[in-house]
């Protein structure tokens, strides 16, 4: 039957013994999201309250952790609710705007990873025509493109899928993710380019550009005074961290979308979990942690009483 969105309904098959771990599980998933929505909005608080992180790189940074903070809100309430559940389903509607919801967002961080590496190089490479380059207006046209073409792009994506005819209703995730085309009878051609087209544009070409001007950072670096190569450093290493691990995320699941019927359903729920947790939860961590200002204002955040005793 062609897919229809009223009274169709998909059911997660990729949890493990939830009947008897229910209450475990939701425990976990409620700290987590929490853990989340804390470490995501103290850093935009903490850009947003004070001056001196008015910058494009640290308004990156904070797009960076909205963006976490959505992607977060789009997966995790559904979570909750299913593990308390006797069954764990979602209708088709609800599973093509979560699965619009969180691979917008997904293509959207590499998007502004890009936008923080081209920020980096012009600030390196050539500072003196930094402030002329990135300007209020560009960072804001940065930032558009950043959501809007995924949402623009990803949108004929949801339509193709919702018109797919299905042959089954069971998915071996727990969450739309793109284990959802599995459901389809048949691939069409239109489909498999298109998600090739999603790849390129949203993947391989940002994290080569990112890489290229990464490159040209540390070469300009290497053979610039110490204050620079300390700049390049302080600032360049948190995004190459999250780059590297938003790249291994994304390999992961799409490894873990290919072999997920060979592997123990426990194996699987790991590996599905991976993309949900690490990255929403270890961005903010990298960048309190490494960004000298923003570690700075949390240290002054959360033991202000202490320097003032």
């Amino acid at each position: 039957m062609a897919a229809e969105f009223n009274g169709t309904y998909i059911t997660f098959g990729g949890y493990v013994d939830v009947d008897k771990y229910g209450y475990i599980y939701f425990v976990i998933f409620l700290t987590l999201y929490i853990l989340i929505l804390c470490s995501n909005c103290t850093i935009i608080c903490l850009i947003w309250i004070h001056s001196n992180l008015h910058e494009p790189m640290y308004i990156f940074i904070a797009a960076l952790s909205l963006n976490s903070v959505l992607f977060s809100s789009g997966i995790y309430p559904k979570f909750c609710i299913d593990v308390l559940s006797q069954k764990q389903t979602i209708s088709l509607s609800a599973c093509m705007f979560q699965y619009f919801v969180v691979h917008s967002l997904g293509a959207s961080d590499f998007l502004l990873l890009s936008a923080m590496s081209y920020d980096r190089y012009v600030s390196i490479c050539q500072p003196l025509q930094y402030p002329t380059i990135m300007r209020k207006r560009t960072v804001i046209v940065l930032l558009t493109l950043a959501w809007f073409l995924p949402v623009s792009q990803l949108t004929v994506g949801v339509v193709m899928n919702s018109k797919q005819k299905m042959c089954t209703f069971t998915t071996g995730g727990v969450w739309c993710n793109t284990s959802v085309h599995k459901l389809h009878c048949v691939k069409s051609t239109f489909h498999n380019v298109f998600v090739l087209f999603v790849l390129i544009t949203y993947g391989i070409a940002p994290v080569m550009f990112i890489i290229f001007t990464y490159i040209k950072i540390f070469m300009v670096a290497y053979h610039s005074c110490r204050d620079v190569r300390k700049k390049a450093t302080e600032t360049c290493l948190p995004h190459l961290i999250v780059l590297f691990c938003s790249t291994c995320l994304i390999v992961f699941d799409a490894i873990n979308d290919r072999i997920q019927s060979d592997l123990p359903k426990t194996v699987s729920l790991a590996l599905t979990l991976q993309v949900v947790v690490y990255g929403p939860l270890l961005n903010p961590i990298i960048y309190g942690v490494k960004m000298k200002e923003i570690s700075k204002h949390i240290k002054k955040l959360f033991f202000q009483d202490k320097q003032r005793k």
